[in-house]
């Protein structure tokens, strides 16, 4: 969720709530007596696993649920919608599921702003349907992270409120206040202090998320507790958005803090006290430094993904920079090619001009290079903006679940923001059952993938890039894997070395490739242009 970029949208939201916004700035003027919000403390109660433990090698996949499947007709997307596309889930191959915000929010959209850390968004359903949910995605082998926002709450939620209410509040050090206006503040090209009826509060990113005061212990307290509160549901674990900006240390020290490097190691280790939970965040600032078991345990790998798109164009130094990322980087990293927020790119057809042979290389990249791929909804079959929409909105459409221009088969009533520009052509009815089409593309990697421990969790040897091909090996115990790409428009040739001598190399992708036998500790093969292989060897 960089925030340059998605929050220099927001204050579209006020001619927005027409179609489905509706989370337009509004005064900080609290009433004289306020519920507070639920701060009672939630104590552990595990109620364990059913899931594999490689459950967490992933693919994911990412859903905004108000974007995925209507159950009712509003047009908005919906638990219950979302459930009943989970054998579809399932098909696809997916072992995770990451949902965009699902708590109550402000915005009523991105949901971003959080009002209620421990209740769901009303147009979503209920916590009963959410229980439903998780439930029937762990029968299905399937894990569930929800995002959870650390960073900000929405101005309008009951803690905000009670701290702007007075200056000697209870609630009033919850929050980041200055009697005077700071000077010398600039966040993504924004003055960070905003004023309010008793004085300068801080929002990094819009006037109506203010920033939590997260020197506080008892704000850390009340995270945890909210955080343990959807763990005793059975959550999976969690995608903690923003977490370079958890803390700041003045005008020019406001990103990348060491204090929040310790926060989310504080709360990876309460993480570590559920059974086979998972863990991943967004900091674009510092992805390595965030995925260590210091911090996250896990963070996507951005920089990697713009690599990976360019080297998919046929750029030799990118394909260079694929190639070496892994050589210097945690092997659990989360890897990606788009997701919800522009800043990250356009969704992949797009980027891509609709290129299937390069789309196919970018996907095969992430797959089968180390790191826990994440697929945004859609991807899978190539949905692209929508043309008519601007910044993020773009990529947060309908799924296109039919041809209809109009509905995409999300909803029996008026979608909640227009479709993909491309839906008559890309859509999941469409592709189904066709051997040839992307959707199956991504069936037949995913089990490849999920079929061989040491593409979804060997080591990461042998990197090597020359020219636009890039070949690299991946290793566990009892298996080795080969892995050549050609990005290129001509064939190429790759020898892998140092094999055992007369190992079997058998052909894993594509299934009517022809092995062969290492002779002398080499085996030598063809890649055609803008094709990959993979072959493997069993110890």
């Amino acid at each position: 969720m960089r925030r340059a970029f998605r929050f220099a949208l927001l204050p579209m939201l006020v001619s927005l709530a027409a179609c489905g916004g509706g989370g337009g700035s509004v005064a900080i003027q609290p009433p004289a007596t306020l519920p507070d919000a639920d701060v009672s403390a939630v104590v552990k109660n595990d109620p364990g696993s059913t899931l594999a433990a490689t459950w967490k090698q992933g693919p994911f996949i990412e859903i905004y649920v108000r974007g995925y499947q209507d159950s009712d007709g509003d047009g908005i997307g919906d638990l219950k919608g979302l459930t009943q596309r989970l054998d579809y889930l399932k098909d696809l191959g997916v072992t995770g599921i990451w949902l965009m915000p699902v708590t109550q929010s402000q915005d009523n959209d991105h949901g971003y702003a959080v009002t209620d850390y421990r209740a769901i968004e009303k147009q979503y359903g209920s916590l009963a349907d959410f229980d439903a949910f998780v439930a029937a995605a762990h029968a299905r082998g399937i894990g569930v992270i929800i995002d959870y926002v650390m960073n900000h709450s929405a101005a309008q939620n009951p803690l905000f409120l009670n701290s702007s209410g007075a200056k000697d509040g209870a609630r009033r050090d919850w929050y980041i206040w200055s009697a005077t206006k700071p000077s010398g503040w600039n966040i993504y090209g924004n003055d960070p202090w905003k004023s309010s009826s008793t004085g300068y509060y801080f929002a990094g990113f819009w006037d109506q998320m203010p920033d939590f005061n997260l020197r506080n212990a008892n704000v850390l307290a009340y995270h945890h507790d909210s955080m343990r509160f959807w763990l005793n549901r059975g959550v999976d674990g969690f995608r903690f958005d923003a977490v370079g900006n958890l803390v700041e240390n003045g005008p020019s020290a406001w990103e990348g803090q060491p204090e929040n490097y310790t926060i989310m190691g504080d709360v990876l280790g309460m993480l570590g006290g559920y059974q086979n939970r998972y863990m991943v965040c967004e900091a674009p600032i510092d992805p390595k430094g965030f995925s260590a078991s210091t911090a996250c345990g896990s963070a996507f790998a951005f920089g990697h993904n713009y690599d990976i798109v360019s080297a998919a164009k046929g750029s030799s130094s990118a394909v260079a920079a694929v190639a070496n990322y892994f050589t210097g980087a945690p092997a659990n990293m989360a890897a990606m090619v788009s997701n919800h927020d522009a800043f990250a790119g356009d969704r992949l057809w797009t980027q891509l001009n609709g290129n299937q042979q390069q789309y196919r290389l970018a996907v095969a990249t992430y797959m089968l290079q180390p790191g826990v791929p994440f697929i945004y909804y859609g991807e899978e079959i190539g949905m692209a903006n929508n043309n008519g929409l601007s910044g993020d909105w773009k990529l947060r459409t309908p799924m296109s679940w039919t041809a209809d221009t109009t509905t995409a088969g999300f909803t029996t009533g008026k979608p909640f923001r227009a479709v993909s520009s491309n839906v008559a052509t890309n859509n999941v009815a469409a592709q189904l059952g066709d051997a040839n089409s992307l959707l199956s593309f991504y069936k037949a990697l995913i089990s490849m993938r999920k079929a061989h421990p040491s593409l979804a969790g060997g080591s990461y040897d042998n990197a090597t890039a020359n020219g636009w091909t890039m070949s690299f090996t991946r290793s566990t115990a009892n298996e080795t894997a080969l892995v050549a790409i050609n990005y290129g428009s001509s064939a190429s040739s790759v020898t892998f070395s140092g094999l055992p001598a007369g190992a079997t190399v058998s052909a894993a992708w594509p299934v009517s490739g022809v092995g062969g036998v290492a002779s002398g500790g080499n085996f030598t093969t063809a890649v055609q242009p803008q094709s990959f292989v993979v072959y493997t060897i069993a110890k």
